[in-house]
């Protein structure tokens, strides 16, 4: 049977310690990637390691506390860590806000952080990548990329950018050995969307529970597992997309949705 095997790989998770990010970080140490884990903090950089690491005993782990989603910290573990065979652009943040009154600060923001922290990772990691002839660099974008959410317009143009981002790296590195690749989870059950569900519940009066469990048939009819997603779900389709199996995938934008994209493509 083929497995996935990362083993002699170095890979960085930008924003692993919780959600989608701390799952993919999982999956590939299980693969047995040694694996750069990474949040803004030390305490919860250190606490995510140590999961990791009763999750996955031989786990081979580095920490790294930074923001990168500044140029100080891109700089700073490109510095500690110049060279990775696997990069998931994973760091990002997400909230709910009408268009009319959403400020230029925080459409600067959400671009500095989803799209800008990946565009400078990748700037340092891809021509390393090329240079011997082998890498994975994938981008967590989401469905929101194609079914731009009205209330959360400067969330999801982050996610398109991300796509079209992912695009013309693979057509500018074809037939090097490196893949680039673009994934798009559905609505996921991470720690930072049951936080959006309790807000909500403290505003409306109505249970979290109840909100949860109306969030998919209300605002994403069109999901055809009728459910959230679980962070691991969409791990497993990213550690496909870092290994070796995956060397005929480039380009791609692999949907992990639950069937809300109707397209064909």
């Amino acid at each position: 049977m083929l497995q996935i095997d990362l083993t002699g790989k170095r890979a960085l998770v930008s924003g692993s310690t919780a959600g989608i990010g701390y799952a993919i970080a999982v999956r590939l140490a299980e693969a047995g990637a040694e694996v750069i884990v990474n949040g803004r903090g030390q305490v919860r950089t250190d606490e995510a390691v140590a999961s990791i690491e009763r999750a996955v005993p031989e786990a081979k782990l580095i920490g790294f506390a930074g923001d990168l989603g500044t140029p100080e910290g891109v700089a700073a573990i490109a510095e500690a860590h110049p060279a990775v065979d696997v990069l998931v652009n994973n760091l990002g943040i997400f909230s709910q806000s009408s268009f009319e009154e959403t400020p230029d600060s925080e459409w600067q923001r959400f671009f500095d952080v989803n799209v800008m922290s990946g565009v400078r990772l990748t700037r340092h990691y891809l021509p390393g990548m090329v240079k011997q002839a082998w890498g994975r660099v994938v981008f967590i974008a989401s469905e929101s990329a194609f079914n731009i959410p009205p209330d959360m317009i400067h969330y999801g143009f982050t996610k398109t950018a991300q796509v079209a981002i992912a695009r013309g790296l693979a057509e500018s590195v074809a037939g090097s050995g490196v893949t680039v690749n673009s994934v798009l989870p559905g609505p996921t059950r991470t720690e930072g969307v049951l936080e959006m569900f309790a807000q909500a519940a403290a505003k409306t009066g109505q249970p979290a529970e109840k909100i949860e469990r109306d969030f998919v048939p209300k605002h994403r009819p069109g999901s055809l597992i009728q459910r959230l997603a679980e962070p691991e779900e969409i791990a497993n389709m990213v550690a496909y997309a870092c290994s070796p199996l995956a060397a005929a995938t480039s380009g791609a934008s692999l949907r992990v949705e639950g069937g809300l994209l109707r397209h064909l493509g």
